[in-house]
């Protein structure tokens, strides 16, 4: 039996975020359905590539969900939700603040129905302050949010990522709100009302570079691929390409200087310490650079792993995914003749499980009426559902 069995999830959202959610909610075992507009997620049209009709983009987070579609600007939809909710334990929602209310989803509507429903609303700016209302998009934040400003080339242009790592990890922050608020049901017997917001998100991972701004009260420079706070950790570049150190402690230190033939560079007041090496980084770097570029990097990850100093390749997307470190951890799956990353998550006891290839629009439309006992031709006859 999967964690979640037995949990039952209306999700509401679109593009990122809250599908990223309801889909890691959906491998932990609860029955996870997906609430559409006659147009679908936003993200079923964002391609190629396709197979078929679904898009790489909207597959990456829809899998293991089933999908109704509801025209919820009709008034007869409140049926239809009404009796969707009320044995439901988890209705998700990314509508810009207000929306939901104007369209008779919001809170209070749905908790009058179900007092046990633990509702959570995901935004851009949070549901308060005078950015409430703003419809809220991963590139916009990582700007306003500061994490441009520090990615990227030292001297160059401010980058975004190249993931919306602001949209996933909201998303996972209303994955661990919501297994709270369900644990706190246990106790209460009651739902609530959980939110959380991608401006929010992005600020608290800014984690050691802003709790250094605010430290020091100076603003965060751009390192690159160094480190702001550790030396070495970045990549060098052997003779034939580029690779990545990580050397994140004292120990390690000891054992890079033995590796690259310099002991003596352990007692150097410039280096014997993390602090001596970041305030003398570029003269260090250069040093190790002029060391690392005299092999190719076959012989340096050999040499590196034999003293036991973290390090890696700098793969592309393909070589990763192909790997055989990803090939041996069963890191990519196939369903339905959909390609798949698999979920990161391990469970001894109650594994997560892949049961569903993500859903065409609206296929499941008719099951999941029949199963709220409401009849599927009346209401789509009055063009609420299809």
């Amino acid at each position: 039996m999967s964690a979640l069995s037995g949990i039952k999830v209306l999700d509401l959202s679109r593009v990122l975020a809250g599908p990223w959610c309801g889909m890691t909610l959906a491998d932990l075992g609860a029955d996870v359905i997906k609430i559409e507009s006659f147009d679908g997620d936003d993200t079923r049209g964002m391609g190629p590539p396709y197979i078929g009709e679904i898009s790489a983009y909207f597959s990456c987070a829809n899998r293991n969900k089933r999908s109704v579609c509801i025209d919820l600007h009709k008034p007869e939809s409140a049926e239809v939700i009404a009796a969707l909710v009320k044995d439901a334990d988890i209705l998700i929602e990314n509508f810009r603040t207000g929306t939901a209310e104007r369209l008779g989803v919001g809170y209070q509507a749905m908790q009058a129905i179900n007092p046990r429903l633990i509702y959570c609303s995901i935004s851009g700016y949070g549901r308060t302050g005078p950015d409430a209302e703003r419809a809220g998009y991963d590139y916009a934040v990582q700007a306003e949010g500061g994490l441009m400003a520090i990615t990227g080339a030292r001297d160059g242009a401010p980058n975004k990522a190249a993931v919306a790592v602001v949209d996933l990890a909201t998303g996972q922050n209303a994955v661990i709100a919501i297994l709270a608020a369900l644990q706190q049901r246990h106790h209460t017997g009651l739902g609530q009302h959980v939110a959380v917001s991608l401006f929010d998100t992005q600020l608290t991972w800014l984690a050691n570079i802003g709790a250094g701004v605010l430290f020091s009260g100076q603003d965060a420079p751009r390192y690159g691929n160094e480190h702001a706070s550790i030396v070495p950790y970045q990549d060098f570049k052997a003779s034939d390409q580029h690779f990545v150190l990580t050397v994140a402690n004292e120990k390690l230190w000891l054992a890079l200087c033995e590796c690259v033939g310099h002991p003596e560079w352990a007692e150097d007041p410039r280096f014997r310490s993390n602090s001596q090496r970041v305030l003398n980084r570029a003269e260090l770097t250069a040093k190790l650079q002029d060391i690392f570029g005299a092999q190719p990097l076959s012989y340096w990850l050999a040499a590196l792993n034999r003293h036991g100093i973290p390090c890696a390749p700098i793969n592309t997307v393909k070589q990763a995914l192909h790997s055989p470190l990803s090939m041996a951890n069963g890191n990519v799956l196939e369903i339905e003749g959909i390609p798949m990353i698999a979920s990161a998550l391990k469970l001894s006891d109650s594994p997560v499980e892949i049961r569903r290839a993500p859903p065409k629009l609206g296929m499941h439309t008719r099951e999941i009426l029949a199963e709220a006992g409401l009849d599927f031709d009346h209401y789509a006859a009055l063009d609420v559902v299809r």
